[in-house]
């Protein structure tokens, strides 16, 4: 098991994905996969019914954050730090400071695999994000991303909404 730990890094807004890219491109180049293993801007799939069209987009979970896997070593801390459009690691003094394992799980950064207990046609309720409170119908499952597409009915209209598995609990 490699000693590898997250890290977060702080970006300008709107510059996450080309920091990851200039990340990742500088570990290519120079051959470092040994210690910078995976660079990631956690985004989530969001539906939405406009004018009676729907639309998908990614949306970025944690705006100007970039998540870097890496052992801490004066290279990767230089190849990360002096990245365009990066302006430090989160911690005190720009001092990198890695993240608990439960950190990790609790922002999201490596999803588990969701256990699947709701099928296509359940009512289920929402039990936590912005729809809390809510039930709807299953009319998707994902099995590979871990969500579903679950119909809402809100101010009179049914909406369809991508959620994560674990948001969701069947209705007995």
């Amino acid at each position: 098991m490699s000693e590898a730990k997250w890290y977060i890094l702080h970006t300008f807004s709107g510059y996450e994905n080309k920091v990851a890219n200039n990340i990742a491109k500088v570990v290519e180049n120079r051959n470092l996969q040994h210690l910078i293993e995976e660079v990631m801007v956690p985004t989530e799939t969001i539906t939405e019914e406009r004018d009676g069209k729907t639309r998908t987009y990614e949306s970025k979970i944690y705006p100007s954050y970039v998540y870097v896997k890496m052992v801490m070593t004066d290279e990767s801390w230089y190849i990360c730090r002096n990245t365009r459009g990066c302006t430090g690691f989160v911690g005190p003094g720009s001092k990198p400071i890695p993240l608990t394992d439960e950190e990790v799980a609790n922002l999201g950064v490596v999803k588990k695999p969701t256990e699947i207990n709701v099928a296509v046609g359940d009512m289920v309720n929402i039990i936590s994000g912005n729809l809390e409170g809510f039930e709807g119908t299953v009319k998707e499952i994902d099995e590979a991303a871990g969500t579903a597409v679950v119909t809402v009915s809100m101010f009179g209209r049914e909406t369809p909404t991508t959620l994560d598995l674990s948001l969701i609990q069947k209705i007995s």
